[in-house]
């Protein structure tokens, strides 16, 4: 449970490790002091009852069929994109990606950013609304701890797509995904990175993605496209499945490399502290 006392005292922990590894002015690294003299477009938000009708975005409607309200702010800071995948191919990693997903919401929040989170599949999902303070961490914890599986397979190009509609301000995105993506993670990669956001991909994976341990004849079904297929599995096709995932692992791992976005790779036998931690060590997310 997210929001279980003990979990959140883990978090608070992990909280005043960050100020310590990264100097206690997490903010102050990535705020601006920019004014505008009026008011400045600052970002989306879904469109609600009681919302001023006069500042939805129509050309975004039109686009996407979505009501959304745009943001004014006097000042620019630092925004927060959490991107959790929720596709089926997760559902065994789950609890752990969101574990990991909670714990960089927190001290996002803590530290008086911006944070919006969505859902990733075959569209994207918000999840929790952009939002700033301490006030906003059991809210935030909440809507992460209520989302469920959505979707057929993750099309990364397609929630990029309609990402970059919905925020056109600069930020830090954050992608926790197991990318194994059949429509592949380059196109969806090089979108986020379109408006100048800064993008770090956390993938998350666990035994079976790694290992095959069947063997001899066995039936195979999709969990996103439901697709079956009768397969003999003999010694030599289960090193040959884990020599492909190694090298599509080894390709995201370079790809990220030369666009210069952060990458790191985790496991749930990892406790969710040591990956954070880990990540806290190297600068945090950004590269």
């Amino acid at each position: 449970m997210l929001t279980d006392p003990a979990f959140i005292r883990r978090l608070d922990s992990l909280y005043l490790l960050a100020r310590k590894i990264l100097g206690g002015s997490l903010q102050a690294d990535r705020r601006s002091n920019k004014k505008g003299a009026g008011i400045t477009f600052a970002d989306y938000a879904q469109y609600s009852l009681g919302d001023d009708y006069r500042s939805i975005d129509w050309r975004v409607y039109a686009k996407f069929e979505s009501l959304l309200i745009k943001l004014f702010e006097l000042e620019e800071d630092a925004t927060i994109y959490l991107l959790l995948d929720c596709s089926p191919s997760m559902l065994s990693k789950q609890e752990y990606a969101k574990q990991l997903t909670a714990a960089l919401g927190y001290i996002a929040l803590n530290t008086l950013d911006r944070l919006a989170v969505y859902g990733l599949a075959d569209k994207l999902l918000p999840l929790f609304e952009p939002s700033r303070g301490r006030n906003q961490v059991l809210p935030f914890l909440k809507s992460l701890e209520l989302a469920t599986s959505f979707g057929g397979g993750t099309d990364l190009s397609a929630c990029a797509r309609e990402f970059e509609a919905r925020h056109r301000r600069k930020g830090l995105v954050c992608v926790v995904s197991d990318f194994l993506l059949p429509g592949g993670f380059e196109e969806g990669l090089s979108r986020l990175q379109w408006h100048k956001h800064e993008v770090f991909c956390l993938q998350t994976l666990d035994a079976n993605d790694l290992h095959c341990e069947w063997k001899g004849d066995v039936t195979l079904e999709c969990v996103e496209s439901g697709q079956a297929q009768r397969v003999t599995i003999s010694p030599r096709e289960a090193k040959l499945y884990e020599q492909a995932v190694a090298e599509w692992n080894e390709n995201l791992k370079s790809t990220c490399a030369k666009r210069g976005i952060g990458h790191i790779r985790a496991t749930p036998d990892q406790p969710f502290e040591e990956v954070i931690t880990d990540l806290l060590r190297r600068g945090g997310l950004v590269t």
